[in-house]
């Protein structure tokens, strides 16, 4: 589990490897991760858009932008959450995803919050740092 909190809003990432939908000799890795958002300051936020960096293990990089998650623009009250899984391909066993979302408060106000770096590691390989 990985764990962020950026101006009292706590991101909380659980990555798995999906073997099921993985060929690792057609050279297709795919992960799952579950995001758990959770709004621990006093005012009310909306997650307005995201933007991931994917490195695979070949140092190759790719930037994701986006409008939401998963089609959805939540807002949190205070202490409220919201959760939502969504996946990644890679063509390499291994790699790592970092990310920001942005925020809006009430006021209008926008502000990133970091999605913390996670590992994307097939299960019992040896563990690489790009």
């Amino acid at each position: 589990m990985y764990r962020s909190v950026t101006r009292s809003i706590q991101v909380t990432v659980q990555p798995r490897f999906v073997e099921d939908d993985s060929a690792p000799s057609e050279g297709r890795y795919v992960w799952a991760y579950t995001i758990e958002i959770l709004n621990l300051g006093l005012e009310n936020v909306r997650l307005r858009s995201r933007c991931w960096k994917i490195t695979d293990g070949r140092g190759r990089t790719e930037e994701v932008r986006g409008i939401g998650v998963v089609g959805k623009e939540p807002s949190l009250k205070p202490g409220e959450s919201f959760e939502y899984t969504s996946g990644c391909p890679l063509s390499t066993p291994s790699g790592i995803m970092v990310g920001t979302y942005q925020m809006q408060t009430d006021d209008g106000e926008m502000f990133s919050v970091d999605i913390p770096a996670f590992s994307l590691d097939i299960p019992n390989a040896a563990r690489v740092l790009h």
